[in-house]
């Protein structure tokens, strides 16, 4: 394994001192190791690997100097754009190492939303002519391709990529802040709603640990029979996918659970939501200040003021909830609040070591959410 403090030590030493990027599962050591050591002049964590493409060029355009930016390889999307139309070589011409989790490598099981993106993360690269190397998981040989890439970078003026298989980065020693907040966990959070809203009630959730508990809870009591579309992949979408559920069943209630760093990776989407989004839209914020599925690294969202917020992007209601007796108070009268709301629910950091992930494909999850709608509705 590579050994974070040496190879980030080693950046710093051949003239890599900026950071940015958006947490990634198999990036978490190195990410986390960025957050406990860097402070915010040599590392920002970003709503979305786009912007971070734009806050590296910004860095390289005031400094000269070569940044990092670090994300999974399901973001490839979100980068294409600012790479291509002003990164390039052809274009503005600016240096940058990109380092991307390779989820869905080739030869490796993983997760159904990752295995198309793993088989195509190379050909992207040599599609859009940015040199690469696999990332070797020996640190001094990790150090000589981080080297010669940089190399590469500063010499021709261009992006250039290190692609990190699973288990690269050793682990890094960090200590963990206890919270006093007192909040309750998602999955109570998520039970508690589960079993308070109606049968008819469609549910659209969040990528990671959201929608796996949700389907667990779900699979784990049959007197829960909402239509449930878990968004397992496309951090940040959720919302939109729930408006526009929403405004083709005008009918029925559509509770959109989300979670604060989704929310905030796509904030322009939440404005569309809230002015277009029916008087039964509910979209809730898990908010436990944190990108908590990849590693827990933290996200602003301990500095926005969400209150403030709803307002300015159009939600005709907010409501902040605390404890579990507040959300069971709340999900009592829903039927006198005229939507679209949004709805932060505080929780702490935290799941079940034991917790597991869907049991069916999803081709048969989205038949299920079909068919449930249908013979319902």
């Amino acid at each position: 394994m590579i050994n974070t403090n040496q190879f980030l030590s080693f950046a710093r030493k051949i003239g890599i001192e900026f950071f940015t990027g958006v947490p990634d599962s198999l990036l978490k050591e190195f990410s986390k190791y960025l957050d406990k050591n860097f402070g915010s002049e040599n590392h920002i964590i970003a709503a979305n690997e786009g912007g971070a493409i734009g806050l590296a060029i910004g860095y390289n355009l005031a400094t000269s100097k070569v940044p990092l930016i670090y994300l999974q390889n399901s973001g490839f999307g979100n980068i294409i754009n600012p790479i291509v139309s002003i990164a390039d070589k052809n274009i503005f011409s600016i240096p940058m190492v990109l380092l991307i989790g390779w989820r869905g490598e080739p030869g490796f099981k993983d997760e159904p939303q990752h295995l198309k993106q793993g088989q195509i993360t190379l050909k992207l690269l040599e599609d859009l002519d940015i040199p690469y190397f696999v990332l070797h998981k020996e640190t001094r040989e990790a150090c000589k391709q981080l080297n010669k890439l940089y190399e590469i970078a500063n010499n021709n003026q261009k992006p250039v990529a290190l692609v990190v298989k699973k288990d690269s980065f050793s682990p890094t020693k960090t200590i963990e802040k206890n919270s006093s907040l007192n909040y309750s966990l998602r999955f109570d959070v998520l039970n508690t709603i589960l079993n308070l809203v109606e049968n008819s009630d469609i549910i659209v959730s969040t990528t990671g640990k959201t929608s796996r508990e949700i389907f667990q809870i779900k699979s784990e009591n049959e007197n829960i029979k909402n239509p449930c579309f878990y968004t397992i992949g496309g951090m940040g979408h959720c919302s939109q996918i729930a408006l526009g559920i929403s405004i083709n069943n005008k009918q029925n209630k559509v509770f959109c659970i989300d979670g604060d760093g989704s929310f905030i990776m796509h904030l322009g989407s939440n404005a569309i939501t809230a002015n277009y989004g029916t008087s039964k839209l509910y979209h809730i914020i898990l908010n436990n200040e944190s990108h908590e599925s990849v590693g827990g690294q933290p996200t602003i969202a301990n500095k926005l003021d969400f209150k403030n917020l709803s307002k300015g992007l159009g939600y005709r209601e907010y409501k902040c909830l605390k404890s579990i007796k507040e959300i069971k108070d709340f999900f009592g009268y829903t039927d006198k609040i005229i939507g679209p709301i949004l709805i932060e629910i505080k929780i702490e950091k935290g799941s079940s070591s034991s917790l597991g992930r869907p049991t069916k494909t999803p081709l048969e999850q989205k038949s299920d959410f079909i068919s449930e709608i249908k013979q319902r509705f």
